[in-house]
């Protein structure tokens, strides 16, 4: 990225950024080194077919300027001779970028296996019906955005994730950093009984939150329980937080189980899980191309001579910042390494 102009950054957890913010200027050091190799860019064509014979590949059949959309299109196959294929045609998520699933369909015509197609980095949606009331908390803070909090995330009451930083919540249920990364660890397991516990005051343990909450209490004593909380939470949310207490008595009337109760809370904010948003908008796809059937040191398929993989179409998927980048990059170089190439 550096030889084309384009400076990174370092962020939390070794995730790598452009110094910009904007995966176009990614995508445009990547066309900028292309155009210097002199590499032949067709664009609107729609790859139809993989050309075998004997089990080699022979090139490729596609619909040159195919619109991708419903409306009519060229049907006439132009024909390009290539001994070297490489199918980098993304998984399944972001279909708008023109990761639409194709080059699954093409390994499948050419006997290769397709693991199923999940989302990962993905926002998770609340239970509807439970006695937590997760569907209708995350409605009611609808469009705030935590920062610095603390996140853990149960299956069956055992502590599968954990992590630290920004999240959303939505109309559907949770979104944003550490949320995304947590939905890699459910996306292969069961999603029965999954629980996120988010920590509003991870700088305070209970006994330095406890009193704290003194303090404010000590200064606000004759308000009402409802209008004490202004210094210690979002104003969005304290109506939930004075909903779940169920306290409707002034500050000094408060017992001390009642702060324990308040203490709690705010250190374990539940929400129970149901499910991920679509496929289309996660951050990347899990499952694709079976990787028993690929060689990993050239990233050549074992079933057809000639056919190489690259990227988000094999299965394989990581955190966001930069890993699934760098997963296509070294797949990229790998297979492009192949002599002939």
């Amino acid at each position: 990225m550096k030889e084309e102009g384009l400076e990174t950054k370092e962020e939390r957890g070794n995730r790598i950024f452009p110094v910009t913010d904007r995966a176009s200027d990614v995508r445009d050091a990547l066309i900028k080194r292309l155009k210097k190799q002199n590499v032949k860019i067709i664009t609107n064509a729609k790859v139809e077919n993989i050309v075998v014979e004997n089990g080699i590949v022979k090139g490729v059949q596609y619909i040159k300027d195919a619109l991708l959309t419903d409306k009519t299109v060229n049907k006439d196959l132009e024909f390009i001779k290539a001994d070297k294929v490489i199918i980098a045609t993304g998984g399944k998520s972001y279909p708008l970028t023109g990761s639409t699933g194709d080059g699954y369909k093409l390994a499948k015509k050419l006997g290769h296996t397709i693991t199923e197609i999940r989302p990962s980095l993905v926002a998770l949606k609340a239970k509807a019906d439970d006695s937590n009331q997760s569907m209708q908390t995350c409605q009611k803070l609808q469009g705030l955005s935590l920062k610095n909090v603390g996140l853990k995330i149960f299956r069956e009451n055992k502590l599968i994730y954990e992590d630290f930083g920004e999240m959303l919540f939505t109309h559907f249920g949770v979104s944003g950093p550490i949320i995304l990364s947590g939905s890699a660890h459910l996306v292969r397991e069961s999603l029965n009984n999954v629980q996120i516990s988010i920590d509003l005051k991870p700088a305070l343990d209970e006994a330095k939150l406890d009193e704290r909450i003194l303090r404010d209490f000590e200064k606000e004593k004759n308000k009402e329980f409802k209008n004490s909380l202004d210094k210690l939470l979002p104003q969005k949310m304290i109506p939930v937080i004075v909903e779940k207490m169920n306290l409707n008595k002034k500050v000094n009337e408060v017992t001390k189980e009642e702060r324990h109760k308040l203490v709690k809370l705010l250190k374990n904010f539940n929400i129970e899980v149901e499910g991920f948003r679509p496929v289309e908008e996660a951050i990347v796809t899990a499952g694709g191309i079976n990787i028993k059937e690929i060689n990993p040191k050239t990233m050549e398929s074992k079933i057809v001579k000639g056919l190489y993989f690259a990227g988000e179409v094999i299965d394989v998927d990581a955190y966001t910042g930069g890993f699934n980048l760098q997963i296509a990059y070294s797949t990229g170089y790998t297979a492009g390494l192949q002599e002939g190439m």
